[in-house]
């Protein structure tokens, strides 16, 4: 019903922001990977949106990107899976990072976020197979997957947190064996 708001930022409260739109004010909940990229209160910004009728409320979501609607629009088709989870999803990690975890299959990082038990991890990880994780498990191909995999494995053991990893190995060469992956991961990370 409502797509798109573009308007003048009135306030930011996380996670929710105020919205003028021509005269009328809209409160839009958004990810914290959003709100972190919002322009000052006072300037324009333009929200894409997903609006939910309950029972009791009437609610808008808002998000900076297409991917970023798109990856909550699935999470919310999940049962068991409302709104304010797959919000607390999209900020605790990057639609990227989500994708990569559904395509590994990597249940533990999903289980960091706040809220997602065991379980919940399990069942998103097996609905969410094919659907969010496929066009990044395509662009790797099944060996350089498990190498991919093998060196974030390795670098979260290591300590690093994942959004260090994960930008440790969007760096790396696609075809990059597991050992090499890990050296040149480490170098970039120790700049």
């Amino acid at each position: 019903m409502i797509g798109k708001l573009t308007g003048t930022l009135l306030e930011k409260n996380p996670p929710e922001v105020l919205l003028d739109c021509h005269g009328v004010g809209y409160e839009v909940n958004v990810p914290m990977s959003t709100f972190y990229n919002l322009p000052a209160v006072g300037e324009k910004v333009s929200l894409l949106t997903q609006f939910i009728v309950r029972e009791d409320a009437q609610l808008l979501y808002g998000f900076a990107t297409a991917p970023e609607r798109q990856a909550f629009r699935e999470l919310i088709k999940i049962s068991g899976v409302g709104p304010r989870t797959a919000l607390s999803i999209l900020s605790g990690m990057g639609v990227a990072d989500l994708a990569q975890a559904i395509t590994l299959q990597e249940a533990g990082r999903l289980v960091k976020v706040p809220g997602i038990g065991k379980k919940t991890a399990e069942r998103l990880m097996l609905e969410l197979k094919g659907k969010l994780g496929a066009d990044m498990g395509a662009a790797h191909g099944p060996a350089a997957s498990d190498a991919q995999a093998d060196i974030l494995q390795a670098l979260l053991a290591l300590g690093y947190n994942d959004k260090e990893a994960a930008a440790a190995l969007k760096a790396l060469p696609p075809e990059v064996g597991v050992s090499d992956g890990i050296k040149l991961a480490l170098k970039a990370l120790a700049r």
